[in-house]
């Protein structure tokens, strides 16, 4: 299996996006969003950054509860869906008849790119993306989040790829079914680069397509100096959004940082 580095510029299209839009319920959502105000320590009316934001999800959820946000990613498809008055995430108009769709931007954009000085009381990478990016890349990015957020303001980092998740219990081949779909999922840990490639085979009515994703490792350790060299100073890491202390074999790692 080769898989180029730059494979998230053309992964995140067909059956792959429609997969995102089944595998997150509603409720987790809205668990996830509880988590990020109680985390990100914002007023409301905050300017918030959601990196990479996908179709919206969270930044519409979180718009519904006071904020402004900006959501940022490079897949046209998810952007364009956002955008759309059509989309099922759109926050409908409150009794006012005051759209708070207008407290959500929607940018296209590559996520080392991040423009910007001092703009965001806050910023979250939620969706498992942290690791898309090779390390020098990693630094761009995390450079361009402390750049673009004001001081003493806070990044929520949620990642399941860190090494501690998911090399103790790694499997080379599984298979899911999420909602109508069908996903097989062949990876293969290359340790001397520390990375996962993986092909992903989608299937629905006889449709099947498939996509190649590279996802770079890192421990729960590396992530915190990534994020100290950025300008970051950690503040927690837990286990899951009730709270709890981050361990070996916990499914997800939060990382909860204050720009210094």
């Amino acid at each position: 299996m080769s898989v180029p580095f730059d494979w998230y510029e053309n992964f995140f299209e067909g059956l792959a996006l429609e997969l995102w839009r089944q595998a997150i319920s509603p409720k987790q959502t809205t668990v996830e969003a509880d988590f990020l105000v109680g985390t990100l320590n914002c007023d409301r009316g905050a300017h918030l950054l959601d990196v990479p934001c996908g179709n919206g999800r969270l930044s519409f959820e979180l718009a519904r509860r006071g904020y402004r946000v900006t959501g940022i990613d490079i897949s046209k498809e998810f952007i364009e869906e956002a955008r759309s008055p059509k989309s099922s995430l759109n926050p409908p108009t409150d009794a006012a008849g005051t759209e708070e769709k207008t407290q959500v931007e929607f940018i296209l954009g590559d996520m080392r790119k991040i423009e910007g000085q001092a703009n965001y009381e806050g910023a979250f990478c939620f969706g498992n993306s942290f690791g898309f990016l090779a390390y020098a890349d990693m630094e761009k990015f995390l450079s361009g989040v402390a750049r673009a957020l004001k001081p003493h303001r806070r990044f929520v980092i949620e990642t399941g790829m860190a090494a501690e998740s998911v090399l103790p219990d790694f499997e080379e081949q599984t298979s899911h079914e999420v909602g109508d779909m069908n996903i097989i999922i062949k990876e293969r840990y290359l340790a001397t680069e520390s990375c996962i490639d993986s092909e992903y085979i989608f299937e629905r009515d006889g449709r099947r397509e498939s996509r190649k994703a590279k996802h770079w490792i890192y421990t729960a350790a590396e992530i915190q100096r990534m994020l100290q060299r950025a300008g970051f100073t950690v503040l927690d890491l837990y286990g899951s959004l009730k709270c709890e202390p981050y361990k070996l074999g916990c499914r997800e790692l939060f990382v909860v940082s204050e720009r210094t």
